[in-house]
């Protein structure tokens, strides 16, 4: 199916992406390769590149140069290699994005397995086993490891090093060319998580992202389990010398009238502040300025606020906070006083504003949310670049809670998401779906974005997961190209009195949150008919082209079928499905992405947003690609894992797999 709209640069680009192909055309004429992708099509003048970071690089872009893979030729991609690591289990989900470090990929399992790789074959290296105590652990997994180089002699062991951050909080230091743990690093390799973090739950505190290593700190921040207690363990971000594994320093996330916990507190015996937001995501880095950005949760629990306190001042927030001393510079707050589970899930992104803005050169930043708004910061101050308005939402009427009056609605680039679901666009697949749906929502309250929780239960529209989640957005600096996956699930979030939540155990609404310490149990469930469908119309999934320059859509399409969902006839539904993962960019004007539940793997022209090739995964590929290409002489790789997602109830498996042209047509110069 073709783009769902086209903005005011469309035309132009489409007009590009013609002449582009005639010109591929007119030079395979004159001999310099098949623009149609055939044997003798690879261009080997073209560059070599890595992918140094699990976002590509410290500044999340999740570009490539490479070109040796372009619009001409991406039709004749095949499996070079799979790699399967056999850590997986039916809980598990491979969401991992390996990086390269020199020529091998490094990754990590679901359990917290380190793995090197040859990056041209997919052969095993070496493997770490961190045997994590996955005690309370729900569904493990990975998303990636870190690495830097050290100061150091040459030859001495632990010079490049890998960075764990694992299931049973730990940060472990790892020989990169060996797996061996660096010895001088902490206690035997490894740093205690839980220092100073007070009494922690099983499987209540840990690490799924990697750590950030810049300007000689590792940057760590931690997940916290959602909608507990009130007193939930703290989000503290903390510093950690890169050499030595020593806190440098602790940034507890508390309001300006507390004082903060520091790391010589800690030292003395104190405990970071409870309840605080955390940054369970990937953090970005702008090393020349000693900068790192944190995508900051909710403050404990999630669906009541009543009895924070101020804890959530940075809450929903993205904060920049200099990475030698752990000093906030700035933070700006997507959500006030989120009591809709609406953190910061995506990595900030930085890039600079094009040539062909009226501020070209301004150092940027890019921040996806749940709620499908894209802010556009400045990354040196976090003053927006577009307006952002003030809007007045809905108030609340759950007893003790204080709802903020507005919210901040970012005028552009246009949302990504639905701001309400009138009545007339409740959906059905038929009539008798679409009566009950209709049902369903007239029972509930239901007044748009930023409806609060309540007794009678409230539709949060954008859903829990988003819009945009950890997947984040690819960013291609050169073309100013911002391109984002989004989805549109609804939820039911009800606020129940404790005393009555047990009468709710037999009812639909399942997915009861404790919020100890509060007077309320809280019920979620996802807005569906009984036959399992959603009750708001497709798209249920897009992927978006935005102009950064000018801040308009360049195209919208829906990412997805019904392959998985309706197997006799699902794949001609080109609907969109729920996508957890994030797209990729090349300079061969190609996205990369897996993400949907339909476990297909696709690349789509940058350009105009057509789908130009697409492979079957053995299961769901719910992570982010990653591209390479180590030799003058070599192939360029696109690895995707293909690890289903437990809580969507895709698939367990563990298949690493690497695209290239075929072997056959890179042997010809």
């Amino acid at each position: 199916m073709g783009a769902l709209s086209v903005g005011p640069g469309a035309t132009r680009r489409l007009h590009g992406a013609r002449v582009a192909l005639v010109l591929s055309c007119v030079a395979s004429l004159l001999g310099c390769g098949d623009g149609a992708g055939g044997e003798g099509s690879i261009d080997y003048s073209g560059p070599t590149a890595g992918w140094s970071q699990v976002g590509g690089n410290l500044a999340g872009q999740r570009f490539s140069p490479l070109t040796q893979i372009h619009r001409g030729n991406v039709a004749n991609l095949e499996e070079a290699w799979r790699f399967e690591s056999g850590d997986v289990t039916e809980t598990t989900s491979l969401q991992v994005t390996p990086i390269l470090v020199g020529e091998d990929l490094i990754l990590c399992t679901p359990r917290n397995q380190v793995v090197s790789l040859d990056a041209e074959s997919g052969e095993e290296q070496w493997r770490f086993d961190a045997k994590p105590d996955l005690t309370g652990i729900y569904n493990p997994l990975c998303r990636g490891v870190a690495h830097a180089r050290i100061e150091g002699e040459a030859g001495v062991a632990c010079r490049s090093r890998i960075y764990l951050g694992t299931l049973d909080a730990r940060l472990i230091a790892l020989d990169a060319e060996t797996g061996v743990p660096c010895k001088g690093f902490g206690v035997d390799g490894e740093v205690n998580l839980l220092e100073g973090i007070g009494e922690t739950r099983d499987g209540e505190y840990y690490m799924t992202s990697p750590p950030t290593v810049v300007a000689g700190r590792v940057v760590t921040g931690a997940w916290v389990t959602d909608g507990q207690r009130v007193d939930a363990p703290g989000g503290v971000v903390r510093g950690w010398d890169a050499v030595t594994g020593e806190l440098v320093w602790a940034w507890d996330p508390v309001p300006e009238e507390r004082d903060p916990v520091s790391a010589a507190d800690v030292a003395g015996g104190a405990e970071y502040t409870r309840g605080t937001a955390n940054a369970w995501s990937l953090l970005s880095a702008d090393e020349e300025r000693g900068l790192v950005f944190l995508p900051m949760g909710n403050a404990a629990p999630d669906h009541y606020g009543g009895q924070r306190g101020g804890l959530g001042a940075f809450a929903s927030s993205v904060v920049a906070l200099d990475a030698r001393t752990g000093e906030r510079r700035w933070n700006f707050q997507t959500v006030h006083h989120d009591v809709w589970d609406y953190d910061v899930a995506s990595q900030p992104v930085l890039y600079t504003l094009p040539d062909s803005s009226d501020r070209k050169g301004v150092p940027a930043l890019a921040q996806a949310t749940k709620m499908g708004h894209i802010f556009l910061l400045d990354r040196l101050t976090g003053l927006p670049l577009f307006p952002v308005e003030e809007r007045p939402v809905p108030s609340g009427n759950v007893t003790g809670e204080r709802i903020a009056p507005t919210q901040p609605f970012p005028t552009s680039p246009p949302p990504l998401h639905p701001h309400s679901l009138p009545d007339e666009e409740v959906w059905g697949l038929t009539p008798i779906d679409r009566a009950e749906c209709r049902r369903l929502v007239a029972s509930l309250r239901n007044e748009g974005i930023f409806t609060p929780p309540s007794p009678q239960g409230s539709i949060v529209f954008p859903g829990l997961g988003g819009g945009v989640n950890w997947g984040a957005l690819s960013v291609d600096e050169d073309r100013g190209r911002l391109v984002v996956n989004s989805m549109r699930n609804p939820f039911i979030v009800q606020v129940v009195p404790r005393e009555e939540a047990g009468d709710l155990s037999g009812t639909d609404l399942v997915g009861a949150q404790p919020q100890e310490g509060t007077p309320y149990v809280v019920i979620r469930a996802p807005l569906l008919s009984s036959w399992g469908l959603p009750c708001t119309p497709p798209p249920w999934g897009l992927l978006t082209s935005i102009d950064l320059a000018t801040g308009e859509i360049e195209w919208q399409r829906p990412l997805g079928n019904l392959r998985e969902l309706a197997p006799a006839f699902g794949e001609y539904f080109e609907w969109g499905t729920p996508n957890q993962g994030g797209p990729i960019q090349t300079a061969g004007g190609l996205v990369f992405i897996a993400a949907t539940m339909d476990r297909t793997f696709r690349a789509f022209d940058a350009e105009t947003g057509e789908e130009l090739w697409s492979r079957l995964l053995p299961t769901s590929g719910h992570a982010t690609p990653m591209t390479y290409r180590v030799r003058p002489e070599g192939r360029q790789f696109v690895v995707i894992a293909a690890g289903g997602h437990f809580p969507l109830g895709s698939p367990p498996d563990d298949a690493l797999i690497a695209y290239a042209l075929p072997e056959e047509a890179t042997a010809s110069r």
